[in-house]
């Protein structure tokens, strides 16, 4: 039977490089956004390379609970995944003093409550089936206090524990728990910045990384994988 795994934002960046790696190797894929032209074009170019695997693709706006259930009652038609990738987010800088408001609101809906709910939902098809592996798109920003990162870090640091308190949950389970923390990647996020595009990560590079912790023997699990830009944070 063929596996299948679950990426939320699939359209861009990491999303978008973990479906591929993931595709490559035969998994189906069901995937999330809010744009529905890009879904069509993900959609069409996985259909197209890879004719072998079934494609879900749904507009969904996670920082919207009602968006939630419906991607979940999707899911839960297509699969019951091998892989959960929480991966949906928005970036916005900003101190914790002088961010607009809503900006909490917004980070915490779409960074970690989107999260919480996906696990809820689709996890317990994991321990009944006994396997699956679950991954939390985290960042460095979750691990290291730094100015002007207001909301965003405050969502990252709560998915980082929200992570390592699933972990311990589902131990006796089977089920894998990896928190991957990359450091600046360049995605759509940075356009724009005046940086080159040498001094970022690949989104290809966390997408491998992703793929190598899932094939570990069942004996062994990544907790935590930090990944960093070769001069370092940016």
């Amino acid at each position: 039977m063929p596996k299948s795994i679950v990426v939320t934002g699939g359209t861009k960046g990491i999303g978008k490089a973990i479906i591929e790696r993931f595709a490559q190797e035969g998994f189906d894929i069901a995937t999330c956004a809010r744009n529905e032209n890009d879904l069509k074009q993900l959609r069409s170019d996985l259909e197209t390379t890879y004719p072998e695997i079934r494609v879900l693709a749904t507009v969904a706006d996670l920082s919207q609970k009602a968006d939630v259930d419906k991607f979940v009652q999707e899911v839960k038609a297509f699969a019951v995944p091998d892989v959960l990738v929480n991966n949906t987010g928005v970036f916005l800088p900003g101190s914790i003093l002088d961010e607009p408001a809503g900006n909490f609101e917004l980070m915490m809906h779409t960074n970690l409550f989107s999260a919480y709910h996906l696990i809820r939902a689709l996890v317990p098809g994991m321990v009944e089936r006994q396997s699956g592996h679950i991954f939390s798109m985290g960042s460095i920003a979750g691990t290291t206090a730094y100015a002007n990162g207001g909301s965003y870090a405050i969502s990252k640091w709560a998915m980082l524990g929200m992570t390592k308190c699933l972990r311990e949950e589902l131990k006796a389970e089977q089920v894998k728990v990896t928190s991957i923390l990359p450091g600046a990647t360049y995605t759509a996020s940075w356009e724009g910045v005046d940086l080159p595009v040498e001094r970022f990560m690949k989104s290809e590079d966390v997408a491998e990384s992703v793929w190598a912790a899932y094939n570990l023997s069942p004996q062994s699990v990544v907790e935590e994988l930090v990944i960093r830009p070769q001069l370092g944070d940016i």
